[in-house]
């Protein structure tokens, strides 16, 4: 979420919009990706993440407190820029933010699925608050002048409100050439934490044929990381599985590969499957809420197994990787589709909806 706000912040600001990033726990950290220098950037320190980790009482505690003052100094901020547009992230604000009266058009738009509360596996107290949020939420969306989802399903699981629009990901830019395909290969990239399902990944790579030459990569950094170095252990395939860190050269990673694996629980609009096709990789993929199928057409560019699903998982990445002919035909494919993805073509849906608000 943080890589796509600064690949849209900076675009809007290099074609001469006045730009100003809001955050709440920044606290003086650098940015994760550098910024137009034209963007202007407030944190108002409001601490949410302060009671990370914390008990549900503690939590409910501080929270409402945190965003009284939260509601208190965007408001005082907006009144002070006036604003024609002001946009949420769907991360706190959105609960406030259509409130305030500083006469700016309220856009509200969301990186996961209509689903990302429920999805989060919580039990107990924390699984109630995610159902009495999730039908709030609902409602919540109706209120805002416009609401920006990714793909045309999520859209669907909304209901499809009027005020309500699709505008995915975008690419920065497309690989000047392809990934050659030619190494035993197959490449997962991203945080190592439960949404993500990497242990499912492990468990389908250990039901392939015994014998074979290729090897599974993982690429990120996350909680999970000692676990699945674990299950990697227990299920005896060290050989051919490596938890590798996150990589400063992704170009290479990608390029190194044949094969992209997605076995995610549930996502958004994944970037990494973007960015997969962009350099030619067919995907396999469980087909989760949301993202997946509308990216993926199944035996065209790459296959969609059913959500969770593992053996089919592990059937369907034996196919491209005991099937060159498939695999490559596949990958040419991938990289066709990912104009899709051209930037100029998505921002210009961003830049008409703030004209027609």
């Amino acid at each position: 979420m943080e890589r796509i706000l600064t690949d849209k912040a900076n675009y809007l600001a290099a074609h001469g919009y006045d730009v100003t990033i809001v955050t709440t726990e920044q606290k003086g950290r650098p940015e994760a990706f550098p910024l137009h220098p034209a963007i202007h950037r407030t944190d108002l320190a409001i601490g949410y993440e302060d009671n990370n980790g914390a008990s549900f009482s503690d939590k409910l505690l501080h929270y409402f407190g945190k965003r009284r003052a939260h509601r208190r100094a965007l408001s005082r901020l907006l009144d002070e820029l006036r604003p024609d547009v002001c946009v949420s992230l769907f991360d706190g604000d959105e609960r406030f933010l259509h409130k305030m009266k500083d006469g700016s058009k309220k856009v509200l738009e969301i990186h996961f699925s209509r689903f990302k509360r429920l999805q989060y596996g919580r039990s107990g107290i924390w699984a109630l608050a995610d159902r009495i949020r999730s039908r709030q939420d609902e409602r919540l969306v109706r209120r805002y002048d416009r609401f920006v989802v990714l793909t045309e399903e999520d859209l669907g699981y909304w209901g499809r409100p009027a005020n309500a629009c699709v505008i995915p990901n975008f690419l920065e830019s497309l690989p000047e050439e392809p990934a050659a395909l030619g190494r035993r290969t197959v490449l997962a990239v991203g945080r190592y934490d439960y949404q993500k399902g990497y242990e499912r990944l492990i468990a389908a790579w250990a039901k392939l044929p015994a014998g074979h030459r290729w090897k599974l990569r993982l690429v990120g950094d996350g909680p999970l990381r000692e676990a699945l170095q674990q299950q990697v252990a227990e299920l005896g395939v060290q050989a051919s599985v490596f938890i590798d860190k996150t990589h400063k050269n992704m170009d290479a990673v990608y390029r190194e590969a044949s094969i992209f694996a997605l076995s995610s629980r549930y996502e958004g609009l994944p970037m990494v499957l973007l960015e997969a096709q962009a350099y030619g990789l067919p995907i396999v993929a469980f087909d989760c809420k949301c993202g997946p199928a509308d990216v993926v057409e199944d035996g065209v560019d790459g296959l969609l197994v059913p959500e969770g699903d593992i053996d089919a998982l592990a059937a369907a990445l034996w196919k491209l990787m005991d099937t060159p002919r498939i695999r490559k035909e596949m990958g040419g494919k991938a990289r066709e589709k990912a104009a899709r993805w051209d930037k100029e073509k998505i921002m210009q849906k961003w830049t008409e909806l703030f004209a027609c608000i």
